[in-house]
């Protein structure tokens, strides 16, 4: 099954998730698990993660049997089976490709277009589910001792949490989790996703080319930078702000990840089914797009 589950993870962006999934014969309840259950095992190892990180930045051209002997010169005697399922929940390999890197091809195009990126103030008559926000937040819990980041796409029209996805990290395997979650709902509600726009900051999840190529080229989606960060994207700011106020309480009680996780599909589907909004007609984003003829 681990065979299978790091097929997956190698081709599942190429050939789409659940194309891949199928394939192999994996279900996506499995899939999801042992997602979780990897998160799970990098968190009993959570100690390990500052001196694996400075190993990847001190000796990026190591692999993890090296690594592995690294460790034990510094007093961590580990399996080298355990630094390589860490490396892969961490994306440790990644921090290869950015030891003081030139800017990216990607980053070059971005700022010759200037303010051209920021594709929102020339948007007219906006659909609903036509414009997405999001960007990530960072989420406390475990009484202040451990960290998650959520990541939510808020539609401009109806504030309809169309997609979301928590892990511990903010890179681009939590962001495309989001995303096809996110693209599912699109498509069940009839939005052609050639009409919608994405827009966002310019961190380097969103600026690399796992995003991209998913977004642009695969789902032709078009992606809308921010010029000055937050202030461009206040909906979305303003969306993790009170969903990080509401659920303070709660979040900060759990004591693992998958309890944050069951937290937040609670606290979501309550945002999107119940909650009424002033901004909406006193109504709940839901019910704010069935009357206007889409069916959340």
């Amino acid at each position: 099954m681990e065979e299978k589950l790091d097929l997956v993870l190698r081709h599942g962006e190429e050939y789409g998730l659940n194309r891949t999934l199928a394939a192999l014969g994996v279900s996506k309840g499995t899939w999801h698990y042992r997602q979780t259950e990897r998160q799970e095992y990098a968190e009993r190892y959570a100690y390990l993660r500052r001196p694996l990180m400075a190993i990847a930045r001190r000796h990026p051209h190591y692999g993890y049997r090296k690594v592995a002997r690294e460790l034990a010169d510094r007093g961590w005697r580990v399996n080298r089976k355990v630094v390589q399922k860490l490396q892969k929940a961490w994306e440790l390999p990644l921090l290869r490709q950015i030891h003081h890197p030139r800017p990216s091809a990607i980053r070059r195009v971005l700022k010759q277009m200037g303010d051209r990126i920021n594709l929102v103030p020339r948007l007219k008559n906006i659909r609903p589910l036509n414009l997405l926000y999001t960007d990530f937040t960072e989420l406390v819990f475990d009484r202040g001792r451990q960290k998650a980041q959520l990541m939510p796409l808020i539609d401009h029209v109806s504030k309809l949490a169309v997609g979301w996805a928590v892990g511990r990290a903010d890179n681009s395997a939590l962001a495309l989790w989001a995303w096809e979650r996110a693209r599912s709902k699109l498509k069940r509600c009839g939005v052609n996703l050639r009409k919608v726009v994405v827009h966002h900051d310019q961190d380097g999840v969103y600026t690399g080319h796992k995003w991209l190529w998913q977004l642009r080229l695969k789902d032709k989606v078009r992606v809308s930078y921010a010029l000055n960060g937050a202030q461009d994207n206040t909906a979305m700011e303003s969306f993790n702000s009170h969903f990080k106020v509401e659920n303070d309480s709660v979040l900060w009680d759990q004591k693992d990840l998958a309890g944050v996780i069951r937290v937040v599909e609670i606290r979501m589907r309550y945002y999107n089914d119940i909650r009424r909004h002033a901004s909406l007609d006193n109504v709940s984003p839901a019910d704010y797009l069935e009357k206007l003829g889409v069916k959340a």
